[in-house]
Order: C-alpha cells, then sequence, then structure tokens
C-alpha cells in the first residue's frame, strides 16, 4: 500500500497502548480492510504482555497483508520467527498460513525503541465470516477485559469471536488434517456450541456498525437470537 492513507475510525486498545486507525480509502480496492496500526512499545500495558504471544491462527478465506512503516513487528509464520522492518514492504499470508503477530517488546527492548507502526489489510471475500471491522472492534475490547480488567480467558468466547472472523486456532502442525480438524473444531465449539451455550461473537457495547453485526449473527441458526436490532447499549 502505498500514499497517504484517509484515516476514519479510530479504535483504541490497551488504554491507549495500541491505536487502529481505519484506512477508509485503501489504495487496494480488493481489500476488505485496511489499518494502520500503531504500538506504544513502552506503554505499561504492552510491555506487560509482551512475554504473551497471540494465539497461533490461520484465516481459510483471506490473504493478509503487513508491512512495517515505523519501528519493527515480530511475526511468527508456521513455527518460524522473523522481525519485520520497513524494508521488507508489504509481506502477505496466504489462506490457511498459521501465523501471528505481536509486539517485538522484552525485558532487553532498547529504550529508544518506542513505536511501531504499520498496515493491516486481507484480502475481499464473498464469505459471510471475514475479518473485518466488526470483528477486530470486539476482539480488541474483549482483549481489554482480560489486559485492563483482569477477565480469565474463556477458549469458547475467543473461538466464537474467531470463527466469526474468519479465524481459527491452530492445532500442533503434527496432527495429521491439523487445520481441517481446527477449522472444523472452530465452527463446532464456537459457532454450534457457543451459540447454544449463549456465547455471541459480536456485542453492542463494542460495535460500532450493529446492523451488519446483526446480519452475520442472523445467517446462523444458533446466533440468531442475539441479532436485537433495536439494542442501542
Amino acid at each position: 500500500m502505498t500514499g497517504d492513507p484517509y484515516l476514519g475510525r479510530v479504535i483504541i486498545a490497551f488504554e491507549g497502548g495500541i491505536t487502529t486507525r481505519v484506512i477508509t480509502h485503501p489504495s487496494h480496492p480488493n481489500r476488505a480492510f485496511a489499518y494502520d496500526v500503531t504500538f506504544l512499545l513502552q506503554h505499561p500495558r504492552v510491555v506487560a504482555v509482551a512475554s504473551q504471544k497471540p494465539p497461533l491462527h490461520f484465516h481459510p478465506h483471506q490473504e493478509e497483508y503487513l508491512q512495517v512503516l515505523e519501528g519493527s513487528l515480530a511475526v511468527e509464520v508456521e513455527g518460524k520467527e522473523r522481525i519485520l522492518v520497513p524494508e521488507d514492504g508489504e509481506v502477505t499470508f496466504p489462506p490457511w498460513t498459521n501465523h501471528r503477530l505481536y509486539s517485538p517488546v522484552t525485558k532487553d527492548t532498547d529504550e529508544n525503541l518506542k513505536t511501531t507502526r504499520f498496515l493491516l489489510s486481507a484480502e475481499s471475500t464473498p464469505e459471510l465470516f471475514k475479518l473485518d471491522t466488526v470483528f477486530f472492534e470486539n476482539w480488541y475490547a474483549y482483549q481489554d477485559q482480560i489486559v485492563v480488567k483482569g477477565e480469565k480467558v474463556d477458549l469458547i468466547q475467543v473461538m466464537s469471536m474467531f470463527d466469526a472472523g474468519g479465524s481459527y486456532l491452530s492445532l500442533p502442525r503434527w496432527i495429521p488434517f491439523s487445520k481441517t480438524l481446527a477449522y472444523a473444531l472452530g465452527v463446532v465449539v464456537g459457532r454450534w456450541l457457543g451459540g447454544i451455550l449463549g456465547y455471541q461473537p459480536f456485542y453492542r457495547k463494542w460495535t460500532t456498525d450493529w446492523q451488519s453485526a446483526c446480519y452475520k449473527m442472523e445467517m446462523s441458526i444458533f446466533q440468531r437470537r442475539f441479532a436485537d436490532r433495536t439494542k442501542t447499549k
């Protein structure tokens, strides 16, 4: 992605440690979304979770794109870690690729390294459940409940949100057909069982475009009861 982005909605997480600005006019029209993301590496909330990597996962329906603009960013792809810098340009994660990205902060991080800024986007897809702003708003907000408010991670809630965002938690690679099995588990546990047990993939209090969230949930018999379009809170 090149040129100056047009910035729209701002999503704040970790009490300002992570800021995501929605690019309303991405330079690639075939992208489902585009974000300008900033990590404040010395922010106490970012430092506090530096040793805890986010879930390893994959997206079966979308390519994901990443380009570091400032500083560096750690990525793990199929078990191999790499530190990305601006000179690397745009990096692509093909569908079904196990990956995760995270702050490069460690206890020995140079104090002069204060910021990481990068562009994040993914290709468009006709799939209903996919990476988009509805997913990221809810996922960041849920992480805030854990990091800021100290709530425990609920695996079914994570799987419910991930499935609705076209994302699935990776299983160990030595398991036969691990990605197919992980995909099936994401749907069965996250969408079906989660819906029966009362887990919502999206919440009104965290969602700007609630009508879109309701439309997605209405398409699942297990989640349509959560799609109350009259909700204001």
